[in-house]
């Protein structure tokens, strides 16, 4: 289904739980977050009725967030539901990866067909201190052996996801660079935004994704995947993906929709429009999914004088 300005709404990402396992301070405040009650977030049935009418209307493609999704229960049941789902042909997660070395068989065995990994940093100690990381003396090694785990269950060019912060892991950059050279990953580069926790850091904190091309000269051009700017170092395995939410809008070739963990519709990340369809059923929540999609708005001018509008914290939008 196309929205008022022809774009083709295809890919839906569900936030399947607003708990996470991990504290980032970007995302929420060390305290943590008022959590939603259980008879608030929205059941197994209820999650693969909405993503059945979305997949009615156009959308192919399901993406699993949070929070982190394998603290959900009944993860698992989720995945199944959704992969039978007809004219769904791609499953994916999101996942800091800490959980992973024990359920990727069985995610993969669920009907998951690709992985994305958050890891912002390669040192465990910067790790712990990023995330308020407190149940693990080595966080990292942790999300590298369960992404060994992955690799054994079956799982082929996963992503590893990086928000590049100025002062804090730009100094990495060509660490996770080195990671490409003899592995099939593809490491994404994402601006920090203007949103929930870090709304008001100062501003030195949010650098351009240009910085990564200026440490590595390396670095060229192959082309692009979704919202991806892709680059490599010829002779090397895997790739760099630059994603420029800030810097370089891709708000003309949008093609999402979000369903929060509570069963609110957003069409777009930054906006605090939010259409409710839990309790929706049938040809009611068709028209209910389809005006969301037909109003979407062409763009939101984020930057750093022009914040996100959304009244969410990151932990219950999945991103």
């Amino acid at each position: 289904m196309q929205d008022s300005f022809k774009r083709e709404i295809n890919y839906l990402r569900i936030s399947v739980t607003d708990l996470c396992n991990l504290r980032c301070r970007y995302c929420m405040p060390e305290d943590g977050v008022e959590k939603f009650s259980h008879d608030r977030i929205l059941s197994v049935e209820e999650i693969a009725e909405i993503t059945s009418v979305c997949a009615e209307l156009g959308v192919n493609k399901v993406r699993l967030t949070g929070g982190e999704p394998l603290v959900r229960k009944g993860i698992f049941d989720i995945c199944r539901e959704i992969s039978k789902i007809p004219g769904i042909k791609e499953l994916c997660i999101t996942t800091n990866g800490l959980l992973l070395k024990q359920t990727a068989s069985e995610l993969k065995a669920a009907g998951v067909d690709r992985l994305n990994i958050s890891i912002d940093t390669l040192k465990n100690q910067k790790y712990k201190e990023l995330t308020r990381c407190k149940f693990s003396e080595r966080p990292v090694d942790e999300i590298f052996e369960g992404i060994e785990a992955a690799k054994t269950a079956g799982f082929q060019n996963i992503k590893l996801n990086a928000v590049l912060i100025g002062g804090t892991n730009d100094d990495e950059i060509n660490d996770f660079v080195a990671l490409t050279e003899m592995e099939d990953y593809q490491i994404r580069f994402i601006e920090l935004m203007p949103i929930g926790e870090a709304m008001n850091w100062e501003k030195s904190c949010f650098i351009p994704n240009e910085t990564v091309l200026s440490k590595d000269s390396r670095l060229t051009k192959i082309g692009e995947s979704g919202v991806a700017t892709l680059y490599q170092v010829p002779g090397y395995k895997g790739c760099i993906g630059l994603i420029s939410p800030v810097n370089h809008h891709f708000c003309s070739h949008c093609n999402r929709l979000r369903l929060t963990a509570d069963g609110k519709l957003k069409a777009c990340l930054h906006s605090r429009f939010e259409t409710p369809v839990r309790g929706l059923h049938g040809e009611e929540l068709k028209a209910a999914i389809a005006k969301q999609i037909a109003e979407k708005p062409e763009n939101y001018d984020l930057g750093y004088d022009n914040p996100s509008s959304t009244l969410r914290n990151m932990n219950q939008i999945g991103g």
